[in-house]
């Protein structure tokens, strides 16, 4: 699914996550006129950091500190980015927005703990996500989410098929296509597998053949290792109508995982670099993509370009450093 791989894995079984030369110009002039969430939709979390932090050192606020999370939240730094999140719920307790970011945030988390520190991280997860539906009922992304939590979550912690088929009915009106997509996780966990393929192809149709659906009908056909079914679905996603242009950077992501056609990754990661790029998909780990595709087809010097242009946007990414160091060896 076209949703930044944030939720945790001890419950969630998820199928998942500037243009360069921009990248090497001093920051000050080539950003001067650029907000935090310009540069994070750019991917240039070190400068969007240090303007934040600048900003709430100055006059803190409630979108500077929810800015400041989701910076952190793009680099993996869960322990520094949920103080901040908490920080923006606590000075606007009734954005949704804010809710939504707290309980992402909480979910990487939990991700990334000890089974028993995850459970209580996972009810805190549904507490946030329920609060952003509450305070903005009508956004087809906060029920998704919460959607997504009910759906593959455990009954001891808030989670129930039922209750993720009944945000399926909201989101229906709003995007038909993403009511779609909570059916077929549903009939995948539960292993029916026709109904989901069924449910899936009903997406693309439904969104006419848009990027975020043949994404998530090639992650449905790599889970269940129709490897030819996977790579057409890439293809058409290639030259979809690109309504979400982080599915060609997820896509890179399911061809680096499954190791078939590096070349059309290529192609998918640099189609999406010469867009306006989003913060689903930060630009920093485009590049990192890319440079890992580059070292499979054996263009080192290539791998290493990305590699440091990646590093020009976020210089402690930790698997950046470590692909420049395999190619400079």
């Amino acid at each position: 699914m076209l949703r930044s791989c944030r939720y945790f894995r001890f419950f969630l079984a998820r199928g998942c996550w500037l243009v360069a030369t921009l990248a090497l110009l001093p920051a000050s002039a080539a950003f001067a006129s650029e907000t935090p969430q310009d540069l994070l939709a750019a991917g240039r979390v070190d400068q969007a950091v240090e303007d934040l932090s600048h900003q709430i050192e100055i006059s803190p606020n409630a979108e500077s500190y929810n800015l400041l999370c989701r910076a952190e939240f793009e680099l993996g730094a869960w322990d520094v980015g949920i103080p901040n999140c908490e920080k923006a719920t606590e000075l606007d307790p009734d954005n949704a927005l804010y809710h939504l970011w707290l309980g992402r945030i909480y979910g990487e988390k939990a991700d990334h703990a000890g089974l028993i520190h995850a459970v209580g991280l996972a009810k805190k997860v549904r507490a946030e996500f329920e609060r952003a539906v509450a305070f903005d009922p009508n956004s087809c992304e906060v029920r998704t989410d919460l959607a997504e939590f009910y759906l593959e979550a455990p009954g001891i912690i808030g989670g129930g098929e039922d209750k993720a088929l009944a945000q399926a009915d909201r989101i229906e009106s709003m995007n038909p296509a993403m009511a779609d997509w909570v059916k077929a996780r549903l009939a995948e966990k539960n292993k029916d597998i026709a109904a989901a393929e069924h449910e899936y192809r009903a997406a693309v149709a439904d969104s006419h053949g848009g990027a975020r659906e043949w994404l998530n009908l090639a992650g449905f056909y790599s889970r269940k290792g129709r490897l030819d079914d996977m790579d057409r679905s890439l293809r058409f996603l290639e030259t979809s109508r690109l309504d979400h242009p982080a599915a060609l950077s997820d896509g890179a992501s399911i061809i680096l995982r499954t190791g078939r056609n590096y070349g059309l990754g290529v192609r998918l990661l640099r189609r999406y670099l010469s867009t306006k790029t989003v913060e689903e998909a930060p630009a920093f780990k485009a590049h990192v993509m890319l440079g890992e595709l580059f070292e499979r087809q054996g263009n080192i010097s290539a791998a290493a370009a990305e590699y440091r242009t990646a590093l020009g946007m976020a210089h402690n990414y930790t698997l950046a450093q470590d692909g420049l160091r395999r190619v400079a060896q």
